[in-house]
């Protein structure tokens, strides 16, 4: 096991109502707090009462707010820039995010933007190292991305088509609300994505070289085995609460780092898919499903005892089979999870054709631009691993 620090300053609130009590949980956060900016997505929250609610508990707190909607999915840099102007003229002290993944992570950008000095898409782009953001608040709509707990921004440019993530501390949110029930009126597709989405956080963690992690294999291992579980019961019925709970939770702990603790991490997989979302605008989760289980097949060989772990305490493979005929099994398995779900098996699902695998593959290895150093770091991906596993895909 690695050396490792662990710390979460994200004040956690979890349960029915909560998002009711946001405007008191602020001001406990920031004591004093005058003006925020409240940042969402399509409109959403309007139709199903959520952003009346909010805005009463943000009056009855005293908290006055500038809003900013329009969130897309992969959300986009111009909008970042927008924000980040709104929130310089109107004197915002904090940016509190209502929805998914993309509006926290766009919120996070504008938390980011509104401190720094020049152009934010510069931070993401050259990997410039940022201490000071605004504080960051959220209410969690959709389980996915694991944003609300996470120290992660992923912003897509789509001007230089580029899907970039940025790492900092001062990103990680102040406070969270998750409240299951709210996400009873997902659409299935939606809740496909997100299971995808918080699988492949704890894959891009689980599969590691790193000896001697019995405690975070088991932790990721009990989190896939809860997620598979229970994704088939929301799905048959959205209103099934204590199903969504553990699906919420489950999405928190993929990616608020502590199931990557003391072990060497791969993001190999996701730096794949961001190339898909950059130039087709594919949602990440849909990308993720297609991808992972080629990439799967792929870098196997290089840890057969790993990926014989995954068959046997993940997809229930047992029996008298060579090692590589299990793994080839819970990889089909994982496959048929993924197709019962209702989520795309190929590139060609996706509309995705032959053209540009070669540019993605380029770009997302760095070869594109002249700076090759692998991606990932399970199987360290170079253009031609990257180009391969696309082909698979196809």
């Amino acid at each position: 096991m690695q050396n490792f620090t662990f710390q979460i300053p994200t004040r956690l609130i979890f349960g029915k109502d909560e998002e009711k009590k946001i405007g008191a949980y602020l001001q406990q956060a920031v004591p004093g707090l005058k003006k925020i900016l409240l940042h969402y997505g399509g409109g959403s929250i309007k139709r199903s009462g959520l952003y009346d609610e909010v805005v009463a508990s943000l009056d009855a707190a005293g908290i006055e707010f500038a809003e900013l909607g329009g969130v897309a999915p992969n959300p986009r840099v111009s909008l970042v820039y927008e924000g980040i102007d709104l929130c310089r003229r109107e004197g915002v002290e904090l940016v509190l995010a209502v929805g998914g993944g993309s509006a926290i992570d766009s919120a996070k950008a504008i938390a980011l933007g509104v401190c720094c000095q020049g152009d934010v898409w510069r931070l993401f782009r050259e990997k410039i190292p940022a201490t000071e953001a605004l504080p960051v608040a959220t209410i969690l709509t959709i389980p996915a991305a694991g944003s609300e707990c996470s120290n992660v921004s992923v912003i897509n440019n789509e001007t230089e088509q580029l899907k970039i993530g940025y790492h900092a501390e001062c990103l990680r949110p102040t406070v969270s609300i998750i409240n299951p029930a709210l996400f009873a009126t997902l659409p299935k597709h939606q809740i496909a994505n997100g299971v995808a989405d918080i699988m492949s956080h704890i894959f891009e963690r689980y599969f590691t070289h790193t000896a001697h992690t019995d405690v975070s294999d088991e932790l990721c291992e009990g989190v896939l085995r809860a997620v598979m579980k229970n994704a088939p019961l929301v799905l048959a019925d959205p209103n099934n609460y204590d199903a969504w709970c553990e699906i919420g939770f489950a999405g928190t702990l993929a990616h608020n780092d502590l199931l990557g603790r003391g072990r060497q991490e791969c993001w190999g997989c996701h730096g794949l898919e961001h190339e898909l979302s950059a130039l087709y605008d594919v949602a990440h989760g849909a990308g993720l499903a297609v991808l992972t289980p080629f990439w799967m097949e792929y870098a196997c060989h290089l840890n057969i005892p790993m990926f014989e772990q995954f068959a046997r305490n993940v997809m229930g493979v047992t029996g008298g089979r060579d090692a590589q005929a299990n793994i080839a099994e819970a990889i089909a398995r994982l496959r048929l999870f993924f197709f019962r779900l209702g989520l795309p098996g190929t590139l060609t699902d996706l509309r995705i054709g032959p053209e540009r695998l070669e540019e993605m593959a380029k770009k997302v290895t760095g070869a594109a631009f002249g700076k090759e150093t692998g991606r990932g770091n399970f199987l360290k991906l170079k253009w031609q691993d990257a180009l391969a596993i696309y082909r698979m895909a196809l």
